[in-house]
């Protein structure tokens, strides 16, 4: 069932949850996720990167058509959602093939013209019924990236003050929040500053995203959960579990490659899935 990103985080601020949000740069991911959700019951988002495009996966037009497709036919709420989109083009693009949430990433451009353009994307979402994410401070790397690349992650944290402001003069659905995690592999345990994020919660009034979810502790999603991250985007640790499923072992054909992929993403969807719904 094809739903919109406020209608499902509606669902995740209902039952005291976070909603599970996974790239799908290809239909082995697509039919993983998607089969997780459904074995669990969980409603769930499936996401397309702007930046996967840029690493030769497939590009939005590709893979729209077939995320929109399995998210109608899906038995459990599937928005289907367009991830890190850092131009107005794109947006524009996304919306126009029927993402039914978009995030516009405006969070490495000047404060002012970051609120201007997430102003913008808001506009154009409203066309289409669509619903945005936005972020303010910074994640780091985007998706598949250096997670300890940040050499002073406190300096670009999430400013509370900030996050009201940019809540109330952006209309946005959901916020993203930096508050100690980043994307990609971890070369550390990441430090969360689980009291700014209490902070932020206490004083906007939209749900809270966490970026860079591959890699926590089970024990720090229940925190951030009840500090009010309703969507936690995980893509690193999904796609290594469909690697390790392949590596150093014999295939005489392709198919069964991608076979042993998917059933090992599933695997690991399902293991995110139940504590992010404390299953």
């Amino acid at each position: 069932m094809l739903v919109t990103l406020k209608e499902i985080l509606a669902i995740a601020e209902e039952k005291h949850i976070a909603v599970g949000s996974f790239n799908t740069p290809n239909l082995a991911s697509l039919r993983g996720i998607i089969a997780a959700a459904e074995e669990l019951n969980q409603p769930v988002i499936l996401m397309h990167a702007q930046v996967h495009e840029e690493m030769g996966l497939c590009t939005m037009e590709e893979v729209a058509p077939i995320m929109l497709a399995a998210a109608k036919r899906a038995k459990v709420p599937v928005c289907v959602h367009l991830d890190h989109g850092t131009d107005l083009d794109y947006i524009k693009r996304g919306l126009e093939l029927g993402f039914t949430g978009v995030m516009f990433d405006g969070s490495a451009l000047p404060v002012e013209e970051n609120f201007a353009k997430t102003r913008e994307a808001v506009l154009m979402a409203a066309k289409t019924g669509a619903s945005v994410e936005a972020e303010i401070g910074s994640m780091g790397s985007r998706e598949g990236g250096n997670a300890g690349d940040m050499e002073n992650p406190e300096s670009i944290y999430t400013d509370p003050d900030m996050a009201v402001r940019f809540v109330a003069e952006t209309g946005i659905d959901a916020l993203a929040c930096a508050f100690g995690t980043v994307h990609g592999i971890y070369l550390k345990e990441p430090k969360l500053d689980f009291d700014r994020l209490a902070k932020i919660d206490s004083m906007v009034s939209v749900p809270l995203v966490m970026h860079g979810g591959s890699g926590v502790s089970p024990e720090d999603y229940r925190k951030v959960i009840a500090r009010g991250v309703a969507k936690i985007n995980y893509y690193t640790y999904m796609a290594k579990a469909g690697a390790e499923a392949i590596n150093g072992k014999t295939f005489t054909q392709y198919h069964d490659i991608v076979t042993a992929a998917t059933q090992a993403i599933k695997e690991d969807v399902m293991k995110a899935m139940r504590v992010f719904s404390g299953l």
